[in-house]
């Protein structure tokens, strides 16, 4: 039977790679973003590799947008069987000037966009074989004075309080779909080269996550392990 997996977040690095991996492994891949020119660079370098893949732009902070997502790539693309959230937003960088708006964004692409498309491929997840959903975690998520206080100093602190609600929200999915779906995340500990974050100093390479990414999808025994 054919697989598709939905890459959410879409970008150069890990997403990128995911897309690659999961792809030469025989996956269809769905590519999501803002960026219509990016999914369609993307999308473009995946079929030049054999690799069949679509370009989906959607605003991943939208519940309404995320549910027509998961229609448009069933329709397209056939049933999902993985779901990679890699999504995040950087806005709410500095606590004491973020507005109300500048802080749910975070939220809402780390879980409420993530719980979104769960629900919306559920049907699909409970009926595909090996299905999962696989989460990019963030080590801004742990609770350790060290990490608060680079959150801080980087003016990532939206981030943060993204990722730590994430890092609960995939405990919970795991254990709420415990026999039906497997869910795990990568939690990154590092800066990844060729990303945003990249000032020259980078020392995670893509590719190696995205290797762990399949590993933990092979395994399905984890809900969490940390890379860097």
């Amino acid at each position: 039977m054919a697989k598709t997996i939905l890459v959410c977040g879409y970008g150069p690095g890990i997403s990128s790679a995911v897309a690659k991996k999961f792809g030469a492994e025989g996956f269809s891949v769905a590519l999501v973003a803002r960026s219509k020119e990016t999914l369609a660079a993307g999308a473009a370098a995946l079929e030049g590799a054999g690799i069949k893949a679509r370009a989906f732009p959607a605003d991943l902070t939208n519940p309404e947008a995320v549910k027509k997502l998961v229609a448009d790539v069933r329709r397209d693309l056939g049933p999902i069987t993985v779901i990679h959230w890699n999504a995040y937003a950087a806005t709410g960088g500095d606590l004491m000037t973020a507005t109300a708006a500048d802080l749910r964004v975070p939220f809402d692409v780390s879980v409420t966009g993530l719980v979104m498309a769960v629900q919306s491929a559920l049907p699909d997840l409970k009926e595909q074989k090996e299905s999962a959903v696989l989460v990019t975690g963030g080590a801004f998520a742990f609770y350790d004075p060290n990490v608060d206080a680079m959150a801080v100093q980087w003016a990532s602190m939206g981030v943060a309080i993204g990722k730590a609600a994430q890092h609960k929200a995939v405990a919970l999915l795991a254990e709420k779909l415990k026999g039906q779906v497997y869910v795990g995340e990568v939690v990154v500990a590092g800066t990844v080269k060729g990303t945003r974050f990249d000032s020259g100093k980078a020392t995670l390479e893509a590719a190696d996550i995205a290797n762990q990414f399949w590993q933990l999808y092979r395994e399905r025994s984890r809900p969490t392990v940390t890379f860097g």
